[in-house]
Protein backbone atom coordinates (compact mmCIF):
# COMPACT_ATOMS: atom_id res chain seq x y z
CA UNK A 1 0.00 0.00 0.00
CA UNK A 2 2.04 3.04 -1.06
CA UNK A 3 -1.04 5.52 -0.54
CA UNK A 4 -3.07 5.25 3.12
CA UNK A 5 -6.42 7.00 3.52
CA UNK A 6 -6.79 9.25 6.13
CA UNK A 7 -10.43 9.75 5.67
CA UNK A 8 -12.62 7.97 8.80
CA UNK A 9 -14.82 5.35 7.09
CA UNK A 10 -17.84 4.19 9.04
CA UNK A 11 -17.60 0.77 6.92
CA UNK A 12 -14.00 -0.38 7.98
CA UNK A 13 -14.46 1.05 11.57
CA UNK A 14 -17.12 -1.56 11.49
CA UNK A 15 -15.10 -4.68 10.37
CA UNK A 16 -13.22 -4.01 13.30
CA UNK A 17 -13.84 -6.67 16.37
CA UNK A 18 -13.61 -3.68 18.73
CA UNK A 19 -16.23 -1.49 17.32
CA UNK A 20 -18.55 -4.03 15.29
CA UNK A 21 -21.66 -4.29 17.64
CA UNK A 22 -21.81 -0.09 17.09
CA UNK A 23 -24.89 0.92 15.50
CA UNK A 24 -24.31 3.43 12.60
CA UNK A 25 -25.00 6.42 14.76
CA UNK A 26 -22.30 5.39 16.99
CA UNK A 27 -19.86 4.59 13.99
CA UNK A 28 -20.92 8.09 12.61
CA UNK A 29 -20.09 9.55 15.67
CA UNK A 30 -16.68 8.31 16.33
CA UNK A 31 -15.95 9.34 12.76
CA UNK A 32 -17.21 12.32 13.70
CA UNK A 33 -15.05 13.28 16.92
CA UNK A 34 -12.15 10.98 16.14
CA UNK A 35 -9.64 11.05 13.05
CA UNK A 36 -7.38 8.84 11.14
CA UNK A 37 -3.62 9.34 11.26
CA UNK A 38 -0.60 8.00 9.51
CA UNK A 39 2.58 7.37 11.18
CA UNK A 40 5.93 6.47 9.57
CA UNK A 41 8.23 4.26 11.67
CA UNK A 42 9.34 5.66 15.01
CA UNK A 43 7.69 6.17 17.96
CA UNK A 44 3.77 7.09 18.20
CA UNK A 45 4.14 8.18 21.82
CA UNK A 46 6.75 6.94 24.81
CA UNK A 47 6.37 6.06 27.95
CA UNK A 48 5.52 8.32 30.74
CA UNK A 49 4.34 11.02 28.21
CA UNK A 50 1.24 12.49 29.06
CA UNK A 51 -1.52 10.23 28.10
CA UNK A 52 -3.67 12.06 25.46
CA UNK A 53 -5.20 9.47 22.75
CA UNK A 54 -6.50 5.95 21.96
CA UNK A 55 -5.25 4.48 19.06
CA UNK A 56 -6.58 1.64 17.22
CA UNK A 57 -4.69 0.01 15.07
CA UNK A 58 -5.89 -0.20 11.00
CA UNK A 59 -3.29 -1.16 8.99
CA UNK A 60 0.46 -1.65 9.74
CA UNK A 61 2.91 -3.43 12.64
CA UNK A 62 3.32 -1.94 16.17
CA UNK A 63 5.55 -2.81 18.67
CA UNK A 64 4.86 -2.17 22.32
CA UNK A 65 7.63 -1.86 25.19
CA UNK A 66 8.34 -1.21 28.66
CA UNK A 67 11.09 0.37 30.15
CA UNK A 68 13.15 -1.90 32.57
CA UNK A 69 16.38 -0.39 33.97
CA UNK A 70 18.53 1.22 31.04
CA UNK A 71 16.34 -0.98 28.22
CA UNK A 72 13.73 -1.18 26.60
CA UNK A 73 11.65 -4.50 27.06
CA UNK A 74 9.34 -5.60 24.01
CA UNK A 75 6.26 -6.92 25.28
CA UNK A 76 3.78 -7.07 22.51
CA UNK A 77 4.36 -7.04 18.67
CA UNK A 78 1.42 -7.06 15.93
CA UNK A 79 -0.20 -6.35 12.91
CA UNK A 80 -4.10 -7.36 13.90
CA UNK A 81 -6.36 -5.25 13.04
CA UNK A 82 -8.01 -3.20 15.48
CA UNK A 83 -5.41 -3.76 17.98
CA UNK A 84 -5.38 -1.24 20.82
CA UNK A 85 -3.18 0.59 23.22
CA UNK A 86 -2.59 4.06 24.59
CA UNK A 87 -4.75 5.80 26.59
CA UNK A 88 -6.99 2.79 27.93
CA UNK A 89 -8.38 4.03 30.93
CA UNK A 90 -9.15 7.42 30.77
CA UNK A 91 -12.83 6.98 31.46
CA UNK A 92 -12.23 6.37 35.05
CA UNK A 93 -12.64 9.22 37.68
CA UNK A 94 -9.67 11.19 38.04
CA UNK A 95 -8.23 10.05 35.23
CA UNK A 96 -7.12 13.56 33.60
CA UNK A 97 -3.26 13.42 34.72
CA UNK A 98 -2.74 9.92 33.53
CA UNK A 99 0.28 8.47 31.77
CA UNK A 100 1.41 6.15 29.13
CA UNK A 101 2.42 2.88 30.92
CA UNK A 102 4.57 1.44 27.65
CA UNK A 103 5.81 3.00 24.69
CA UNK A 104 4.12 2.30 21.37
CA UNK A 105 6.67 2.80 18.07
CA UNK A 106 5.46 1.48 14.26
CA UNK A 107 8.21 -0.84 12.21
CA UNK A 108 6.77 0.51 8.52
CA UNK A 109 4.06 2.86 7.66
CA UNK A 110 0.62 2.17 9.86
CA UNK A 111 -2.70 3.85 9.87
CA UNK A 112 -4.35 4.00 13.56
CA UNK A 113 -7.72 5.60 14.49
CA UNK A 114 -7.25 8.16 16.78
CA UNK A 115 -9.27 9.23 19.35
CA UNK A 116 -8.63 11.81 22.15
CA UNK A 117 -8.31 10.68 25.47
CA UNK A 118 -11.28 13.38 26.74
CA UNK A 119 -13.62 11.89 23.93
CA UNK A 120 -13.00 8.65 24.38
CA UNK A 121 -14.09 8.76 28.07
CA UNK A 122 -17.23 10.83 26.80
CA UNK A 123 -18.08 8.16 24.72
CA UNK A 124 -17.50 5.25 27.19
CA UNK A 125 -19.78 6.63 29.96
CA UNK A 126 -22.64 7.46 27.61
CA UNK A 127 -22.62 4.33 25.47
CA UNK A 128 -21.30 1.65 28.14
CA UNK A 129 -22.70 3.02 31.52
CA UNK A 130 -23.11 -0.22 33.75
CA UNK A 131 -19.72 -1.56 32.35
CA UNK A 132 -18.09 1.80 33.36
CA UNK A 133 -19.00 1.40 36.50
CA UNK A 134 -17.99 -2.13 36.83
CA UNK A 135 -14.44 -1.49 35.29
CA UNK A 136 -14.09 0.89 37.80
CA UNK A 137 -15.18 -0.71 40.54
CA UNK A 138 -12.83 -3.53 39.77
CA UNK A 139 -10.10 -1.25 39.07
CA UNK A 140 -9.73 0.56 42.33
CA UNK A 141 -11.51 -2.18 44.31
CA UNK A 142 -8.09 -4.65 42.89
CA UNK A 143 -6.18 -1.00 43.66
CA UNK A 144 -7.43 -0.84 47.05
CA UNK A 145 -6.92 -4.69 47.95
CA UNK A 146 -3.74 -4.54 46.54
CA UNK A 147 -2.75 -0.99 48.74
CA UNK A 148 -4.54 -2.46 52.38
CA UNK A 149 -2.55 -5.97 51.65
CA UNK A 150 0.65 -4.33 51.46
CA UNK A 151 0.31 -2.62 54.57
CA UNK A 152 -0.23 -5.55 56.30
CA UNK A 153 2.94 -6.74 54.54
CA UNK A 154 4.71 -4.09 55.47
CA UNK A 155 3.02 -3.98 59.35
CA UNK A 156 3.93 -8.01 59.68
CA UNK A 157 7.75 -7.30 58.42
CA UNK A 158 7.80 -4.65 61.17
CA UNK A 159 6.17 -7.30 63.50
CA UNK A 160 9.26 -9.98 62.96
CA UNK A 161 11.98 -6.84 63.03
CA UNK A 162 10.66 -5.58 66.25
CA UNK A 163 10.68 -9.21 67.66
CA UNK A 164 14.21 -9.82 66.24
CA UNK A 165 15.34 -6.20 67.39
CA UNK A 166 13.97 -6.87 70.78
CA UNK A 167 15.71 -10.39 71.13
CA UNK A 168 19.14 -8.95 70.08
CA UNK A 169 18.94 -6.47 72.78
CA UNK A 170 17.63 -8.53 75.29
CA UNK A 171 20.69 -10.38 75.79
CA UNK A 172 22.95 -7.93 76.10
CA UNK A 173 20.73 -5.50 78.42
CA UNK A 174 21.07 -9.09 80.64
CA UNK A 175 24.21 -9.22 80.45
CA UNK A 176 24.67 -5.67 81.87
CA UNK A 177 22.07 -5.69 84.52
CA UNK A 178 23.90 -9.51 85.79
CA UNK A 179 27.05 -7.74 85.50
CA UNK A 180 26.02 -4.80 87.19
CA UNK A 181 24.76 -6.72 90.05
CA UNK A 182 27.67 -8.83 90.20
CA UNK A 183 30.10 -5.70 89.99
CA UNK A 184 28.29 -3.93 93.02
CA UNK A 185 28.86 -7.37 95.37
CA UNK A 186 32.51 -7.54 93.88
CA UNK A 187 32.89 -3.60 95.24
CA UNK A 188 31.30 -4.52 98.36
CA UNK A 189 34.03 -7.20 98.93
CA UNK A 190 37.05 -4.71 97.79
CA UNK A 191 35.65 -2.20 100.35
CA UNK A 192 35.72 -4.73 103.05
CA UNK A 193 39.30 -6.43 102.09
CA UNK A 194 40.53 -3.45 101.92
CA UNK A 195 39.56 -2.25 105.51
CA UNK A 196 40.93 -5.36 106.74
CA UNK A 197 44.41 -4.96 105.13
CA UNK A 198 44.60 -1.08 106.52
CA UNK A 199 43.97 -2.05 109.93
CA UNK A 200 46.12 -4.84 109.71
CA UNK A 201 49.97 -4.89 110.96
CA UNK A 202 51.27 -3.32 107.31
CA UNK A 203 53.62 -0.99 107.14
CA UNK A 204 52.61 2.26 104.37
CA UNK A 205 55.14 1.23 101.85
CA UNK A 206 53.58 -2.15 101.88
CA UNK A 207 50.12 -0.46 101.16
CA UNK A 208 51.37 1.77 98.43
CA UNK A 209 52.93 -1.33 97.07
CA UNK A 210 49.65 -3.02 97.39
CA UNK A 211 48.27 -0.06 95.86
CA UNK A 212 51.04 -0.01 92.38
CA UNK A 213 50.41 -3.50 91.90
CA UNK A 214 46.40 -2.80 92.08
CA UNK A 215 47.08 -0.74 89.21
CA UNK A 216 49.67 -2.54 87.08
CA UNK A 217 47.13 -5.70 87.17
CA UNK A 218 44.39 -3.46 86.06
CA UNK A 219 45.87 -2.55 82.87
CA UNK A 220 46.92 -5.80 82.46
CA UNK A 221 43.70 -6.88 82.56
CA UNK A 222 42.54 -4.41 79.32
CA UNK A 223 45.83 -5.90 77.36
CA UNK A 224 45.08 -9.68 78.30
CA UNK A 225 44.77 -12.04 75.12
CA UNK A 226 41.86 -14.42 74.18
CA UNK A 227 43.63 -17.90 75.48
CA UNK A 228 42.65 -21.12 73.47
CA UNK A 229 40.59 -23.84 75.22
CA UNK A 230 43.29 -26.01 76.01
CA UNK A 231 45.67 -22.87 76.92
CA UNK A 232 43.24 -21.89 79.23
CA UNK A 233 43.40 -25.34 81.06
CA UNK A 234 46.82 -25.17 81.71
CA UNK A 235 47.47 -22.15 83.37
CA UNK A 236 44.27 -22.18 85.43
CA UNK A 237 45.96 -25.57 87.01
CA UNK A 238 49.58 -23.78 87.16
CA UNK A 239 48.10 -21.15 89.11
CA UNK A 240 46.15 -23.28 91.65
CA UNK A 241 49.62 -25.29 92.26
CA UNK A 242 51.18 -21.68 93.05
CA UNK A 243 47.97 -20.55 95.10
CA UNK A 244 48.31 -23.80 97.11
CA UNK A 245 52.15 -23.77 97.46
CA UNK A 246 51.72 -20.27 98.59
CA UNK A 247 48.83 -20.92 101.74
CA UNK A 248 46.44 -18.98 100.10
CA UNK A 249 42.64 -21.15 100.29
CA UNK A 250 40.28 -22.22 97.43
CA UNK A 251 42.91 -21.19 95.26
CA UNK A 252 41.08 -23.15 92.44
CA UNK A 253 38.50 -20.73 92.24
CA UNK A 254 40.71 -17.46 92.21
CA UNK A 255 42.62 -19.42 90.00
CA UNK A 256 40.22 -19.02 86.28
CA UNK A 257 39.74 -15.34 87.48
CA UNK A 258 43.12 -14.71 87.55
CA UNK A 259 43.82 -16.50 83.71
CA UNK A 260 40.84 -14.70 82.37
CA UNK A 261 42.38 -11.04 83.19
CA UNK A 262 45.67 -12.77 81.82
CA UNK A 263 47.64 -13.21 84.66
CA UNK A 264 50.20 -16.12 84.93
CA UNK A 265 52.67 -17.62 88.01
CA UNK A 266 55.10 -15.14 86.80
CA UNK A 267 53.09 -12.29 87.62
CA UNK A 268 52.14 -14.11 91.49
CA UNK A 269 56.02 -14.16 91.56
CA UNK A 270 56.36 -10.49 91.47
CA UNK A 271 53.30 -10.30 93.84
CA UNK A 272 55.23 -11.99 96.33
CA UNK A 273 58.30 -10.37 95.73
CA UNK A 274 56.85 -7.62 96.52
CA UNK A 275 55.22 -7.66 100.21
CA UNK A 276 55.56 -9.72 103.33
CA UNK A 277 54.82 -13.30 103.30
CA UNK A 278 51.76 -12.60 105.91
CA UNK A 279 50.79 -10.10 103.58
CA UNK A 280 50.35 -12.26 100.85
CA UNK A 281 46.83 -14.17 100.40
CA UNK A 282 45.00 -10.92 102.07
CA UNK A 283 47.11 -9.38 99.05
CA UNK A 284 45.98 -11.95 96.44
CA UNK A 285 42.69 -11.96 97.28
CA UNK A 286 42.25 -8.12 97.16
CA UNK A 287 43.79 -8.04 93.26
CA UNK A 288 41.04 -11.02 92.84
CA UNK A 289 38.58 -8.32 93.86
CA UNK A 290 40.50 -5.88 91.18
CA UNK A 291 40.58 -8.21 88.71
CA UNK A 292 36.50 -9.17 88.90
CA UNK A 293 35.44 -5.75 89.24
CA UNK A 294 37.40 -4.72 86.25
CA UNK A 295 36.23 -8.10 84.18
CA UNK A 296 32.81 -6.99 85.36
CA UNK A 297 32.98 -3.46 84.39
CA UNK A 298 34.68 -4.62 79.93
CA UNK A 299 31.01 -6.89 80.05
CA UNK A 300 29.18 -3.99 81.01
CA UNK A 301 31.08 -1.67 78.24
CA UNK A 302 30.60 -4.69 75.82
CA UNK A 303 27.10 -5.12 76.20
CA UNK A 304 25.76 -1.44 76.09
CA UNK A 305 28.38 -0.85 73.20
CA UNK A 306 26.62 -3.94 71.33
CA UNK A 307 23.47 -2.22 72.45
CA UNK A 308 24.41 1.49 71.16
CA UNK A 309 25.70 -0.47 67.82
CA UNK A 310 22.04 -2.22 67.63
CA UNK A 311 20.63 0.81 68.08
CA UNK A 312 22.45 2.78 65.56
CA UNK A 313 21.43 -0.69 63.13
CA UNK A 314 18.00 0.32 63.96
CA UNK A 315 18.49 3.41 62.72
CA UNK A 316 19.99 2.60 59.11
CA UNK A 317 17.61 0.14 58.29
CA UNK A 318 14.74 2.30 59.18
CA UNK A 319 16.15 5.68 57.95
CA UNK A 320 15.10 7.38 60.25
CA UNK A 321 16.14 11.46 60.41
CA UNK A 322 17.29 10.83 56.55
CA UNK A 323 16.53 12.14 53.12
CA UNK A 324 14.47 9.85 51.65
CA UNK A 325 17.03 9.75 48.07
CA UNK A 326 20.86 9.69 48.92
CA UNK A 327 24.07 8.45 47.67
CA UNK A 328 24.61 5.35 50.16
CA UNK A 329 27.13 2.49 50.51
CA UNK A 330 25.03 -0.45 49.46
CA UNK A 331 26.91 -2.66 51.91
CA UNK A 332 25.71 -0.36 55.01
CA UNK A 333 21.90 -1.12 53.57
CA UNK A 334 22.87 -5.07 53.48
CA UNK A 335 24.64 -5.44 56.56
CA UNK A 336 22.02 -3.24 58.91
CA UNK A 337 19.07 -5.59 57.20
CA UNK A 338 21.34 -9.03 57.93
CA UNK A 339 21.55 -7.74 61.19
CA UNK A 340 17.46 -6.60 61.78
CA UNK A 341 16.86 -10.69 60.32
CA UNK A 342 19.90 -12.56 62.67
CA UNK A 343 17.05 -13.92 64.67
CA UNK A 344 14.76 -14.99 61.67
CA UNK A 345 18.11 -16.21 59.77
CA UNK A 346 18.49 -18.49 62.74
CA UNK A 347 21.55 -20.79 63.43
CA UNK A 348 20.77 -23.27 61.32
CA UNK A 349 21.96 -20.98 58.24
CA UNK A 350 25.69 -19.72 57.35
CA UNK A 351 25.54 -16.36 56.05
CA UNK A 352 28.15 -15.62 53.48
CA UNK A 353 29.46 -12.25 52.49
CA UNK A 354 31.12 -11.79 49.28
CA UNK A 355 31.54 -8.01 48.80
CA UNK A 356 33.33 -5.61 46.74
CA UNK A 357 34.39 -3.27 49.21
CA UNK A 358 36.15 -0.51 46.37
CA UNK A 359 32.28 -0.16 44.95
CA UNK A 360 31.35 2.90 44.59
CA UNK A 361 28.56 4.74 46.46
CA UNK A 362 25.14 5.13 44.66
CA UNK A 363 22.17 7.28 44.41
CA UNK A 364 19.05 5.35 45.91
CA UNK A 365 16.20 4.88 48.15
CA UNK A 366 18.10 3.22 50.65
CA UNK A 367 14.69 2.27 53.20
CA UNK A 368 13.09 1.58 50.13
CA UNK A 369 15.98 -1.01 49.13
CA UNK A 370 16.20 -2.31 52.52
CA UNK A 371 12.67 -3.67 52.55
CA UNK A 372 13.29 -5.05 48.79
CA UNK A 373 16.79 -6.73 51.17
CA UNK A 374 14.06 -7.69 53.96
CA UNK A 375 11.90 -9.24 50.87
CA UNK A 376 14.67 -11.70 49.65
CA UNK A 377 16.61 -12.51 52.20
CA UNK A 378 13.15 -13.27 54.09
CA UNK A 379 12.11 -15.99 50.93
CA UNK A 380 15.87 -17.16 50.85
CA UNK A 381 15.04 -18.29 54.68
CA UNK A 382 12.08 -19.26 54.00
CA UNK A 383 13.40 -21.85 51.09
CA UNK A 384 16.09 -23.11 52.92
CA UNK A 385 13.50 -24.30 55.73
CA UNK A 386 16.41 -22.89 58.45
CA UNK A 387 19.43 -25.01 56.70
CA UNK A 388 21.45 -24.09 54.39
CA UNK A 389 24.08 -21.11 53.15
CA UNK A 390 22.93 -17.65 52.65
CA UNK A 391 25.53 -15.88 50.05
CA UNK A 392 25.10 -11.88 49.47
CA UNK A 393 27.35 -11.03 47.14
CA UNK A 394 28.05 -7.72 45.46
CA UNK A 395 30.47 -6.65 42.39
CA UNK A 396 29.76 -3.64 39.28
CA UNK A 397 28.20 -5.11 36.28
CA UNK A 398 29.15 -2.98 33.48
CA UNK A 399 27.15 0.59 34.26
CA UNK A 400 25.11 -0.84 37.27
CA UNK A 401 25.82 -2.36 40.35
CA UNK A 402 24.48 -5.85 41.38
CA UNK A 403 23.30 -7.56 44.41
CA UNK A 404 22.74 -10.69 44.39
CA UNK A 405 21.33 -13.03 47.15
CA UNK A 406 21.75 -16.57 46.59
CA UNK A 407 20.44 -19.76 48.73
CA UNK A 408 21.15 -23.45 48.62
CA UNK A 409 17.02 -24.03 48.70
CA UNK A 410 14.94 -26.43 46.97
CA UNK A 411 14.59 -23.59 43.99
CA UNK A 412 11.99 -22.17 41.78
CA UNK A 413 10.09 -24.54 39.98
CA UNK A 414 10.21 -23.17 36.39
CA UNK A 415 7.00 -23.59 35.61
CA UNK A 416 6.10 -20.50 38.10
CA UNK A 417 9.18 -19.22 37.79
CA UNK A 418 7.20 -15.93 35.59
CA UNK A 419 4.62 -15.66 37.90
CA UNK A 420 6.39 -14.62 41.07
CA UNK A 421 6.83 -11.36 40.58
CA UNK A 422 2.88 -11.31 39.96
CA UNK A 423 0.81 -9.57 42.63
CA UNK A 424 -1.07 -11.69 45.66
CA UNK A 425 1.35 -14.94 43.83
CA UNK A 426 2.65 -16.76 46.50
CA UNK A 427 4.00 -20.75 46.93
CA UNK A 428 3.58 -20.16 50.72
CA UNK A 429 1.09 -21.92 53.05
CA UNK A 430 -2.65 -20.23 53.62
CA UNK A 431 -1.18 -17.23 56.00
CA UNK A 432 2.35 -17.29 55.79
CA UNK A 433 2.36 -15.30 52.64
CA UNK A 434 0.57 -11.93 51.20
CA UNK A 435 2.31 -12.74 47.50
CA UNK A 436 3.39 -8.89 47.57
CA UNK A 437 6.70 -9.04 48.75
CA UNK A 438 8.17 -9.87 45.36
CA UNK A 439 5.95 -7.57 43.72
CA UNK A 440 6.24 -4.92 46.08
CA UNK A 441 10.34 -5.12 45.52
CA UNK A 442 9.90 -5.68 41.23
CA UNK A 443 8.38 -1.69 41.93
CA UNK A 444 11.05 -0.25 43.96
CA UNK A 445 13.54 -1.86 41.88
CA UNK A 446 12.43 -1.45 38.22
CA UNK A 447 10.19 1.63 38.83
CA UNK A 448 12.00 3.68 41.67
CA UNK A 449 15.59 2.86 40.73
CA UNK A 450 15.29 1.77 36.87
CA UNK A 451 16.93 -1.27 37.87
CA UNK A 452 16.48 -5.07 36.93
CA UNK A 453 15.30 -7.60 39.67
CA UNK A 454 15.56 -10.85 38.08
CA UNK A 455 15.69 -14.68 39.15
CA UNK A 456 18.14 -17.76 38.31
CA UNK A 457 17.00 -20.81 39.82
CA UNK A 458 17.95 -24.91 40.45
CA UNK A 459 17.40 -27.12 43.08
CA UNK A 460 20.04 -25.76 45.45
CA UNK A 461 20.97 -22.66 44.13
CA UNK A 462 18.72 -20.03 43.81
CA UNK A 463 19.63 -16.32 43.09
CA UNK A 464 18.05 -13.48 43.26
CA UNK A 465 19.94 -11.07 41.39
CA UNK A 466 19.03 -6.52 41.71
CA UNK A 467 20.89 -4.57 39.35
CA UNK A 468 20.66 -0.66 40.09
CA UNK A 469 22.39 2.02 38.25
CA UNK A 470 25.37 3.59 39.13
CA UNK A 471 23.90 7.39 38.38
CA UNK A 472 20.50 9.14 39.57
CA UNK A 473 17.44 8.33 37.62
CA UNK A 474 16.67 11.73 35.80
CA UNK A 475 13.52 12.36 38.18
CA UNK A 476 15.38 12.15 41.11
CA UNK A 477 18.32 14.59 40.31
CA UNK A 478 15.34 16.85 39.04
CA UNK A 479 13.31 16.29 42.15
Amino acid sequence: MTERPTRCDQDELSTLFLFEKLSDEQLERLCREGRVEVFEPGHVYREGDPATCFYVLLEGTVALSRRVGPDDVETVRTSHRGAYAGAMQAYLSGAEDQRYRGSLRVTEPTRFFVLPAETFAEIMRDWFPMAVHLLEGMFYGTQNSQQKVNERERLLALGSLSAGLTHELNNPAAAAVRATSALRERVAGMRHKLGKLTAGPYSRETLDVLVDIQERTAERVSKAEPLSALEAADREDALADWLDEHGVADGWDLAATFVQAGLDADWLDRVAAAIDEQALEGAVRWLGYTVETELLMNEIEDSTTRISHLVDTAKQYSQLDRAPFQVTDVHELLDSTLVMLSRKIGSGIQVVKEYDRGLPRIPVYPGELNQVWTNLIDNAVSAMDGEGTLTVRTERDGEQLLVEFGDTGTGVDPEIRDRIFVPFFTTKPVGEGTGLGLDISWRIVVNKHHGSLQVQSVPGDTRFQVRLPLTAPREATDA
